[in-house]
């Protein structure tokens, strides 16, 4: 970022002093009134971004302080190494010449305010500042347990000294002082030493997410990709620091007990203690969020073996007659589409209804594209359905070109299954449509992506193929002894695929080459 964003840069280069209105990302200057309008309109300058001047005010300067150069050759970043996972220049390329993952920086930045990448490190710090607030309400809980805990065996203390002789005083007094100094030892200022640590990355946490807000509104996608960079690093930094604290013991409860001396009911003069005081450290149980993934724009995400998968059936009561699709929100809640009656409906993470859309002329899947939306597809008509769920309302209607029925979100565009037109993407901002296939999909036909793959189903010839992104075709899987009639696909964190064989009620899993399989039947 540049130091002196209030004058206009280029007016400053002509010796003219000019507060500037706009800042623009791609030039990394402000830019006044006069200078804005030419930019506007500049073949080489057109299509740059641009924020007011008290919008660019909001944005993080410390954590976007970063330079968008390269360091080592002063020359703009034009690549992104995915075998580094960095941004390169041109000439960086003779250091990478045996990276196989060389992008242009444009194509991994485009649309990164609604990828997945974004939403992970976004949630992450939900995550950790949840852990935060865990480990804080459990150390509170534990403080105020002592303190209960020491109450009662004061009271104890003192109900049994009332029945005993006077002479009693000196070790009833010793008992005390030995209880307050057990409550006070440094097991107790590790708690209160924590807590404080606690609420400290809690503020830090804080305003990370208040960041990332202006940074989601405001910023350039180049900025939100460099700072994402940035700030995954702390938040791996912050889960390590909390996953330490779980496996430390460091969170282990301290408790006190006191141990009533019997014979003390005889009052014998020979007895040279009140009681006995004791603490206990036992593991707290206390719960860590962790997600098991860390927010990256390119991962290579290891396969698992497909013998070690076990596959567990978990029903779940929608009340809904026809459900024909479903998708899982990352709170925990529930969208399922009916087709016939055509409605839609919510649960929550309980499982209980939230709420329903009646009224709908046609559904078939549903998915979710971020920003509490979720899109619906018709089946038998060429219309897309984005609802709101906060606002439980229709947002906007999108038309495609053919009749649409399964369809998976991916980074602000819907890829689906257009029947007679083949595989399509569709781009949910303008409704631009590009083609994948041109082949004719069968009625119920699903589809779901995973990296560079999609996956999709044919009902008619009971088959799963496996294509890129330009259509060519890489694998399709067809046992009719095992599956037919495939209807809903699923990919894991692995890569394997996840299959419903309607008219075999089964659930068959495929290895990532297409090859390996296995299945499971449905009671």
């Amino acid at each position: 970022m540049a130091s002196n964003w209030s004058l206009c840069d280029v007016c400053d280069n002509r010796q003219i002093t000019k507060l500037s209105e706009v800042w623009c990302s791609g030039c990394d200057k402000g830019l006044c009134s006069d200078c804005r309008e030419h930019h506007s309109i500049s073949k080489a300058t057109k299509y740059h971004e641009t924020v007011s001047i008290a919008e660019y005010k909001k944005l993080p300067t410390e954590d976007l302080r970063i330079v968008q150069v390269c360091k080592q050759h002063d020359k703009k970043y034009e690549l992104f190494c995915r075998n580094h996972d960095r941004p390169c220049c041109k000439k960086c390329v003779k250091t990478h010449k045996f990276c196989n993952g060389l992008t242009d920086i444009n194509e991994v930045i485009k649309n990164v305010k609604t990828s997945n990448a974004f939403y992970e490190i976004e949630h992450s710090l939900l995550e950790v500042v949840d852990n935060i607030k865990r480990i804080s309400a459990d150390r509170e809980d534990n403080l105020a347990s002592l303190e209960n805990k020491r109450r009662e065996i004061e009271a104890e203390i003192k109900q049994t000294r009332k029945k005993i002789d006077l002479h009693l005083d000196k070790i009833q007094y010793d008992l005390l002082k030995e209880l307050m100094r057990t409550e006070k030892k440094k097991e107790i200022n590790k708690i209160e030493k924590l807590l404080t640590s606690m609420k400290k990355k809690e503020n830090e946490i804080a305003k990370y997410q208040s960041n990332f807000d202006n940074i989601k509104q405001y910023a350039s996608e180049f900025q939100t990709f460099l700072f994402m960079k940035q700030i995954e690093k702390d938040i791996a930094v912050e889960e390590k620091f909390i996953q330490s604290i779980n496996t430390k013991n460091i969170c282990n409860q301290i408790k006190m007990s006191c141990v009533i001396n019997q014979s003390l009911q005889q009052i014998i003069a020979s007895i040279q203690e009140f009681g006995e005081i004791s603490d206990d450290s036992y593991p707290c149980g206390l719960s860590i969020q962790n997600q098991d993934t860390q927010a990256q724009i390119m991962v290579a995400l290891p396969t698992r073996q497909i013998d070690r998968l076990t596959l567990m059936l978990q029903r779940i009561n929608t009340n809904l007659a026809e459900v024909r699709g479903c998708s899982l929100l990352p709170d925990g809640r529930m969208v399922f589409s009916c087709r016939v009656p055509s409605k839609i409906r919510v649960l929550k993470s309980d499982r209980s209804k939230y709420f329903e859309i009646n009224n709908i002329i046609d559904t078939f899947d549903v998915v979710f594209i971020g920003d509490d939306s979720f899109a619906v597809t018709s089946g038998s008509s060429d219309k897309i359905n984005i609802f709101d769920i906060k606002n439980k309302k229709l947002k906007k209607t999108i038309k495609g070109n053919s009749d649409i029925d399964g369809a998976v979100y991916k980074d602000g565009h819907l890829i689906c299954c257009a029947n007679m037109k083949g595989l399509q993407i569709i781009n949910l901002k303008d409704g631009f449509i590009t083609n994948v296939t041109n082949n004719k999909l069968s009625t119920f036909a699903y589809v779901t992506t995973f990296g560079e793959k999609l996956f999709y189903t044919n009902s008619e010839n009971h088959s799963v193929t496996c294509c890129d992104y330009h259509g060519n075709i890489l694998w399709t899987f067809c046992h009719t002894s095992v599956l037919v009639s495939p209807f809903g696909i699923s990919v894991d964190k692995g890569g394997n695929v996840f299959v419903v064989g309607w008219s075999t009620h089964n659930v068959v899993v495929i290895f990532p080459d297409g090859q390996q399989f296995r299945t499971t039947f449905i009671p």
